[in-house]
């Protein structure tokens, strides 16, 4: 008899604490992009904090987009961005916002977060106009760092999207002591990062077997943007944390984004 007087209490309550829930998660700082990510968390206490430097999250438009589950662009979001930004002021002196910018490719925003990452780019879908932005983009200095796509069919898609922003662009293979891989840690060694699918398997993702670190330079040689391509370096900040990820991977994910960063603020 008691419980069926209890049970109107412990619903209300239950909905009292969805509400709080939700109210709580509005009031994230990218709350309105929630819906598309894949691993959204709550903000920091110090979310508002500006730094020397801040990483961008590139928000593109893919043939995938509007399902039932989160968009491509955000992949990994927001989770990953930010425990590999907390590596990132624990290892390094750069003074570091603790949270992502999500910078939305159709709009002038990019302009404003000059070192960007972007995750399943063998999915994206940009316009003329967006092509030509980022072009732009690289022109003011930006550097781009893409990861987790993977067999030929995604490179390609890749590829077509960086020829639209410039016809004439090549990708190259990053030799063992490219300053890429020198700029904090040796990476000379380097190992594949998958993803947390196939960790414990072939670490084999959508037939991409061999793993690349390539790159795509400027008319000065600079490195513009840093290809990861058949791995799944986004996979190894979001599950540094969770004991069934092995930490080599992690680690070496870490590693990688660190040199990426250092060498994009300081050629």
């Amino acid at each position: 008899m008691a419980f069926r007087y209890l049970r109107p209490v412990l619903a209300a309550a239950l909905i009292l604490g969805l509400s709080l829930a939700a109210q709580t998660r509005g009031q994230n700082r990218w709350a309105r992009y929630e819906r598309e990510m894949q691993d959204a968390v709550d903000d920091p206490p110090d979310v508002n904090r500006r730094g020397e430097f801040s990483l961008g999250r590139l928000r593109y438009h893919s043939p995938m987009d509007g399902g039932r589950w989160y968009s491509r662009w955000g992949i990994d979001v927001n989770k990953g961005d930010r425990l590999f930004l907390s590596h990132l002021i624990r290892l390094t002196r750069i003074d570091v916002e603790s949270t992502e910018n999500i910078v939305d490719i159709a709009t002038n925003e990019i302009f404003d977060t000059p070192w960007i990452f972007a995750g399943s780019v063998g999915d994206w879908q940009l316009s003329p106009q967006e092509a030509a932005r980022m072009h732009e983009f690289f022109l003011r200095g930006g550097f781009l760092m893409v990861d987790d796509f993977h067999n030929p069919r995604e490179w390609a898609t890749f590829m077509n999207g960086m020829l639209r922003m410039d016809p004439g662009t090549q990708a190259v293979e990053l030799a063992d002591g490219d300053p890429m891989f020198q700029a904090v840690y040796n990476l000379d060694k380097r190992i594949r990062v998958p993803g947390a699918n196939v960790v414990h398997g072939s670490q084999v993702e959508r037939g991409g077997v061999e793993p690349h670190w390539r790159a795509i330079r400027d008319a000065k040689g600079r490195t513009i943007v840093g290809i990861c391509f058949n791995m799944d370096v986004g996979d190894g900040w979001e599950f540094a944390d969770v004991p069934d990820y092995p930490e080599k991977y992690a680690s070496e994910g870490i590693r990688l984004g660190v040199n990426y960063v250092v060498y994009a603020m300081t050629h």
